[in-house]
């Protein structure tokens, strides 16, 4: 390894050195992010924004294939309007960034810069809503938003971020429930499927659950370091902010009625879990689905005759069927090597002289560095068997980290035991009451994570009050 390729590497922090710092360093390194003159935002760099965009991609066809349209709201939200919906501006109070002048001139009324935009879709469905005939109205945006957050961090939490949020309502309360529950288990088929990461599906505790919705709905990953991350969300309105905003139509009965609300979204924190349920000492590992490239190719003695004229014909022969960046740069083939492990690229292909002569390159898959000598004329078909195996490796690592970080626990002390010693989920049974749950915050340290679908019967009582239990909760650190 050259010096200046070792160098590169040796700029990122040890993943278990300081995961922390880590974690920040590849957001430099791998190019993903820059800091903005703006306090608490972020630049997305083309290579981070290509990641997003691909998220982007198949997230927005899952959707459309259920029904979905997207539309666009506006940036501000007046006052009035967002005072309407008593738990939800409370939620969301503190977080808010407000416009007082326009023009130079003083508002008559404030401004909010949209932390969210239930309130903006419930006021457009007071327009356009009129009969049942018009029912369900299935709508998603692709935007960002703003939240005045006080600790900030690339992806994970910054002031203003990108996400989708769809927002639906409905006929009935089972109907809106049911897209709830689709939602849900999109998010979570996309992260298993595409993003190979394993979830647990759940549902919110009361004092988790989002301001002003009837349940809160989640997906939890679990990060390298034990950590959880909240994933995606859907929430289930009821007829409340329909009721708030005086949203009704005309019912098969020819009575006013208020339509059911259910809104979701998923933002570029998930890009923050792709590097940290994946990376590694070397940089980002990117699962091949989202990959700007999905084969990088380096050209070795590309000095010598012929080798990037085959490098270039590789490149364009293998466009048709993935994503693929041929590097002929002046930079050293060590140095190449490093940066692309750097960003995470799934396939390197090697190709040089030699192999030009035996009608053969090399591929190099990321995540454990096996390299296979492929025949030219198999290399789609290799490509392809490469990737899948790379994705489903990656998958089975997370799946691996999540289960050896999950404990069981029917005691208090076996908690503060277990919370003391590791950093993961521990399951026990609770019995609903929010003084417990609190209690587990302050003793353990841990938040409750979700209900989960799977339940599981741990024992009979709460841990903490020893009174019977209703459902097994997941515990658990999360950023």
């Amino acid at each position: 390894m050259s010096e200046q390729n070792k160098k590169m590497v040796e700029a990122i922090t040890p993943i278990n050195e300081d995961f922390a710092q880590w974690y920040t360093d590849i957001c430099k390194k791998a190019e993903l992010v820059d800091y903005s003159s703006v306090k608490g935002c972020v630049i997305l760099r083309p290579y981070g924004y290509a990641i997003w965009e691909n998220i982007q991609h198949i997230l927005d066809g899952m959707f459309k294939a259920t029904g979905h349209q997207n539309v666009a709201m506006p940036l501000f939200i007046p006052e009035s309007l967002l005072q309407k919906e008593k738990d939800h501006v409370e939620g969301f109070a503190p977080e808010c960034a407000w416009v007082t002048m326009g023009g130079g001139e003083q508002l008559e009324e404030r401004l909010c810069v949209r932390p969210t935009s239930e309130t903006l879709f419930c006021d457009h469905f007071a327009h356009v809503l009129q009969s049942y005939r018009d029912l369900p109205l299935l709508y998603n945006q692709w935007c960002s938003v703003v939240r005045w957050e006080k600790t900030t961090r690339p992806f994970l939490r910054s002031r203003e971020f990108w996400w989708q949020e769809g927002h639906t309502i409905h006929e009935t309360a089972e109907e809106a429930v049911a897209e709830t529950e689709q939602q849900l288990n999109c998010y979570a088929e996309f992260c298993e499927k595409y993003l190979r990461i394993p979830v647990i599906k759940g549902r919110k505790t009361e004092s988790e659950k989002f301001s002003g919705a009837e349940a809160t709905y989640t997906i939890e990953a679990m990060m390298h370091d034990g950590k959880a991350l909240q994933s995606g969300t859907s929430h289930y309105f009821g007829d409340g902010f329909s009721r708030a905003f005086e949203v009704t139509f005309a019912g098969r009965d020819n009575k006013l009625q208020y339509p059911f609300q259910t809104s979701w979204g998923m933002s570029t924190r998930i890009v923050g879990a792709i590097i940290m349920t994946h990376g590694d000492d070397e940089g980002l590992i990117l699962p091949p689905a989202v990959a700007p490239i999905q084969v990088a190719i380096v050209p070795v003695a590309q000095h010598k005759p012929g080798v990037l004229d085959k490098a270039q014909e590789l490149k364009q022969r293998l466009s048709a069927a993935f994503r693929v960046h041929l590097d002929d740069s002046d930079n050293s083939p060590g140095w190449k090597f490093s940066q692309y492990e750097m960003k995470g690229v799934p396939l390197r292909l090697e190709i040089g002289p030699k192999d030009i002569e035996k009608g053969q390159c090399v591929l190099v898959r990321r995540d454990n560095r096996e390299k296979t000598f492929v025949p030219l004329e198999q290399l789609e078909a290799e490509i392809g068997r490469l990737l899948t195996e790379l994705g489903d490796s990656l998958y089975q690592r997370a799946l691996e980290n999540r289960e050896s970080r999950t404990w069981s626990a029917v005691t208090m002390e076996e908690v503060k035991r277990l919370a003391g010693e590791h950093t993961g989920f521990i399951k026990t049974m609770w019995c609903g009451d929010a003084a417990c749950e609190e209690k587990m915050k302050e003793e353990a340290g841990l938040s409750s994570r979700c209900m989960p679908f799977a339940q599981e019967q741990l024992s009979d009582v709460c841990p903490c009050c020893g009174r019977p239990a209703k459902t097994m909760v997941v515990w658990g650190k999360a950023y």
